[in-house]
């Protein structure tokens, strides 16, 4: 186990905690982070694109010209796909991109991605990051005393000062434990984690 000092708003220490092993020290599996994330923004992808196919194109019942006679191949609409106008052949259809992902693979990745903050010292653990005022000078007043330039900052519950603080902020996004995902620990460069926090991850990943 990696000992990890908990820090104040005022980057003070106030103690210290041990980071399980079995999460913050594991393997990190790259290949599983890749496939989680690319699930994950397959998963964003809309799917609603959609072309019309030579059933779907208004018109055409009327034959262009008579079948023999003209020295042209024989056509019976202006709707077929050789023609301008005409449907597509093999265009896209609605569809979902979904990938599967299950139980294990989720907690393995998660259990990865943590562990390559750990191995880089971009795991910051802080005892409470309550605001007095959901301001923005506020949290840039914290950020500044902990040394922020780029953090996902995961909370246990919800803390309405600090959304709205944060809110504005490209460089910086709050995140509840239980939404805590590989794509939104591998998109930011530090890590931040509050007491409260840690205890939901470790509860959550160590079953």
């Amino acid at each position: 186990m990696a000992t990890v000092e908990i820090v104040n708003k005022e980057k003070m220490g106030t103690g210290t905690v041990e980071l399980p092993a079995s999460i913050f020290g594991a393997e990190v599996k790259t290949h599983l982070m890749h496939h989680v994330v690319t699930a994950k923004l397959a998963a964003s992808r809309a799917g609603t694109h959609d072309t019309k196919t030579r059933k779907d194109v208004r018109g055409g019942g009327k034959k262009p010209f008579r079948q023999k006679g003209t020295g042209r191949a024989r056509m019976g609409t202006s709707r077929s796909p050789l023609l301008r106008g005409g449907g597509v052949v093999f265009g896209p259809h609605p569809r979902k991109y979904d990938g599967k992902v299950n139980r294990k693979e989720m907690k393995a990745a998660l259990r990865s991605a943590l562990s390559a903050k750990a191995l880089e010292n971009k795991i910051i653990l802080v005892d409470d990051l309550s605001l007095p005022a959901p301001k923005t000078k506020e949290f840039l007043k914290v950020a500044l005393a902990l040394g922020l330039r780029d953090a996902l900052i995961v909370i246990d519950g919800e803390s309405e000062h600090l959304a709205l603080g944060v809110r504005n902020l490209k460089a910086y996004k709050i995140l509840p434990a239980k939404a805590l995902n590989v794509y939104d620990i591998l998109s930011y460069d530090q890590l931040v984690l509050t007491g409260a926090a840690l205890e939901k991850i470790t509860e959550v990943l160590a079953k």
